[in-house]
């Protein structure tokens, strides 16, 4: 929904690898698990050329611009049109359309902002008869709720793939004496606590917390002289295509957590 680590992924990480090839660093066959720019636009391919591709953002934040941009460039090699608009700039037409600052209706927008703060904004009234403007669509407000990881132990209990989860105030919580507190909406590691037999061990500040907690089993990160890595996958469509790595001294990984380039050598 908001993915603030695509351009690094895609872009900044292969140039890397790339340029360590050509001075002889990296071995002329070294290889990277990273198609994640040739999938994304495959994926704008399959769109209408028809209309004009939209992309908002809150365009003072650079970071997020950057990355909307870079998004926009790959619609332009899938052959798009595209227009860059400031969320706050998305108006309303008689009609209950949604339009740009030249009154002309968005069919198409990307936009790089979390649908639950869609939601509490003054335009999302008309959200629910949009259809299929906005992408990411509504649906993937599921999955950035982590509300979803307790449904799914409660679905699936002991998978492998799954770690114990519980809604806080859930009494069965209290079966996990190693465990991660976690916001429901919460990013970047913001307002997260580690906890280690049953105590408070880490935490990260933040601002959210109001929309309440979850709690998961503590499962230690990677850990090596660079610290703690997480690894991040990326999936375009319904095919995996990237791998992304971050690393920080803390064991919760924030905003501020470096993103560490990969290399695969046979």
């Amino acid at each position: 929904d908001t993915p603030t680590s695509v351009f690094e992924t895609a872009y900044f990480q292969f140039n890397w690898l790339t340029d360590q090839m050509a001075l002889g660093v990296l071995p002329n066959d070294a290889d990277q698990y990273n198609s994640l720019q040739e999938s994304l636009v495959e994926a704008f391919e399959q769109f209408s050329k028809e209309p004009i591709f939209h992309f908002a953002v809150m365009t003072d934040n650079e970071e997020d611009r950057g990355t909307t941009v870079y998004l926009m460039d790959c619609a332009v090699q899938a052959g798009h049109r595209v227009e860059l608009l400031d969320i706050r700039e998305i108006g309303i037409d008689a009609q209950g359309r949604y339009t740009d600052l030249q009154d002309r209706v968005i069919d198409r927008c990307f936009k790089l902002y979390p649908w639950e703060f869609m939601l509490r904004e003054p335009f999302a009234r008309e959200l629910a008869r949009s259809g299929d403007v906005f992408i990411e669509p509504a649906w993937k407000a599921v999955l950035s709720n982590k509300g979803l990881l307790p449904l799914l132990w409660q679905r699936h209990p002991n998978h492998p793939n799954l770690l114990p989860s519980y809604f806080a105030d859930d009494p069965a919580a209290s079966s996990l004496s190693d465990y991660v507190r976690k916001p429901l909406l919460s990013r970047e590691g913001e307002n997260v606590t580690i906890f280690r037999d049953g105590q408070e061990f880490v935490s990260a500040p933040g601002d959210y917390g109001e929309e309440g907690f979850m709690v998961q089993a503590y499962a230690p990160l990677f850990e090596s002289d660079g610290g703690f890595a997480v690894l991040g996958s990326w999936v375009v469509g319904d095919r995996a295509c990237g791998l992304a790595v971050r690393e920080d001294r803390s064991r919760i990984t924030a905003n501020l957590s470096r993103f560490v380039p990969h290399v695969i050598i046979g």
